[in-house]
């Protein structure tokens, strides 16, 4: 079995042993939310040093004071001087507002304003769905998501946004459309329609976009579908889940040194037989528990973040 293979079956057994939590997006992307968020109730102890991050992070309901400023990797970082995408748009609106999510790096934020108008104006859409970007202060979440911790990663997904504003209820109960065949060896053809592949194409050929996580199935339909200029499938890349939802990474803006970059992708088109050999395999598709279930990796303290996000978390509320 190779490494991926064996990474796939940790994430599975750390999924269920977590009860659901941060790894797999496919479910969290699901998820449903409430009509009434309850305030979490205040730390016994928020200065305890084995005290996970995301209870820290999540607590943040307002960004930090000051400039935008990322700091740290997609995975581990914080951010300051966060933005919120306004919940509606004229072509655009953000599901699942009892989550807090809606707030990322104004570069972000500027990217899916102008995406969702492309989405209408080349893939008929009348606009986006929006789903989680990051927490007030960027950092670990409470719930789903590894990364997202900077404010420059985004969920958008494939359902196309209904040519009406959408009730409360609906943007915290409505479930987005499976675009994956039930045999997971290609797209669902009565729910994947070539507007889907404009959407992503849009996405991928913005400059500022350093990927776009899709599931397998959608990039085997993507490399099938795509036409002509073919060099921004490069970005676009297999990733478990991502069934209902594709995610788009932003690069490190310029002027946050502190912001860790992701290595380049590499500039093929990731259509090869050997691309995609290793997700259409029985060990992905069809992965056996291991025998001894490893044991789920203790979640990130304060401590091993940068040490700047402590001053995040200090600074004060910005007003908005």
């Amino acid at each position: 079995m190779n490494g991926r293979a064996i990474l796939f079956l940790f994430l599975l057994s750390t999924f269920a042993a977590s009860g659901g939590g941060a790894l797999v997006s496919r479910a969290i992307a699901q998820d449903k939310g409430t009509l009434h968020p309850k305030p979490l109730p205040p730390l016994a102890n928020p200065e305890d040093p084995a005290l996970a991050a995301k209870q820290l992070f999540g607590r943040k309901t307002l960004p930090a004071a000051g400039a935008p400023y990322v700091i740290g990797y997609y995975a581990r970082g914080c951010m300051a001087g966060a933005e919120a995408l306004p919940i509606t748009g004229p072509t655009w609106q953000v599901m699942r507002l009892s989550r807090n999510r809606n707030w990322a790096h104004p570069a972000m934020v500027a990217l899916l304003e102008r995406l969702s108008g492309k989405a209408r104006k080349d893939a008929g859409w009348p606009g986006l769905l929006v789903g989680d970007m990051a927490q007030p202060r960027g950092g670990p979440m409470l719930s789903g998501h590894a990364s997202h911790q900077i404010g420059l990663d985004a969920d958008v997904w494939l359902t196309p946004m209904p040519d009406r504003l959408l009730s409360r209820n609906e943007r915290e109960e409505m479930s987005a459309v499976m675009m994956v065949r039930h045999d997971r060896l290609d797209i669902d053809p009565h729910a994947w329609t070539p507007s889907h592949l404009s959407v992503i194409r849009a996405a991928a050929r913005e400059p500022a976009v350093e990927r776009i996580f899709v599931n397998a199935a959608i990039k085997k339909a993507l490399c099938r579908e795509a036409k002509g200029d073919r060099s921004w499938l490069s970005k676009v890349r297999p990733m478990y889940g991502h069934d209902y939802h594709f995610h788009i990474r932003i690069k490190c803006p310029p002027g946050n040194p502190q912001c860790e970059s992701q290595t380049p992708p590499e500039p093929t088109d990731g259509c090869g037989a050997h691309d995609l050999a290793y997700w259409f395999s029985d060990a992905v598709l069809h992965p056996k528990p291991p025998k001894v279930p490893p044991k789920p990796k203790p979640p990130i303290t304060l401590s091993q973040l940068p040490a700047n996000c402590r001053q995040v978390l200090a600074a004060p509320d910005a007003s908005h």
